[in-house]
């Protein structure tokens, strides 16, 4: 909540994004975490600050259209971090640390460790994993910028496409742990209410959920 609150990171007050990105074995360094800009130390309390999430994923099992499975569990995996919060996903995320964390010592590195250690823990296809974290305001700006274009191709693929030209239709409920009696039926021309499942990241999350 507000009055336990030490920093916003991006969030209505700033700005941000997530990225998760499948990419070749020797372009991920497994268990790397780099923070570009300040540490939660270096931040003055009660402030917004601009916060970027750059995942990069890599494993023999692992296709494109997984990128946007793994982007949306960043939101859960990240609320199991005592004093650390995520809403959202894409460029619309806001994560907020507690006063307790940050007097305990907690690190954005941290939170990036934690993130490697709960995906591989629920999917061991994925073989390597890196978490690059940005709070430098230019370099978050040019990041946004950069998943801008990587949403937009996701986007894309969908828009040809219509519910006659497949013949299976996908369920979700990630969001029942707030609404406990919704369902979204996910189809090529609708995806999911929250807007984070599409139907070919429905298609890849049944395969391997």
């Amino acid at each position: 909540r507000k009055g336990q609150m030490y920093v916003d990171l991006a969030g209505p007050k700033s700005y941000g994004a997530e990225l998760v990105q499948v990419a070749p074995m020797k372009a991920v360094k497994d268990g790397g975490v780099i923070l570009e800009g300040p540490d939660l130390k270096e931040m003055e309390e009660g402030k917004a600050y601009p916060f970027g999430i750059h995942i990069k994923v890599a494993g023999k099992k692992l296709e494109e259209d997984l990128e946007g499975v793994f982007e949306r569990r960043v939101h859960e995996f990240s609320n199991f971090i005592q004093g650390y919060m995520h809403l959202n996903s894409r460029d619309i995320i806001w994560c907020r640390v507690s006063k307790e964390a940050a007097k305990k010592g907690f690190s954005l590195k941290h939170a990036g460790t934690a993130l490697i250690d709960l995906f591989k823990a629920e999917w061991s296809m994925i073989e390597k994993m890196q978490v690059k974290l940005y709070t430098n305001p230019k370099e978050v700006t040019s990041f946004i910028e950069e998943a801008k274009k990587v949403y937009e191709k996701r986007d894309s693929r969908l828009r040809g496409l219509k519910d006659d030209d497949v013949e299976v239709f996908y369920g979700c409920a990630l969001c029942q742990s707030f609404a406990p009696q919704h369902l979204c039926t996910i189809t090529p021309s609708r995806t999911s209410s929250c807007g984070s499942i599409s139907w070919f990241e429905g298609r890849a999350a049944a395969k391997i959920d």
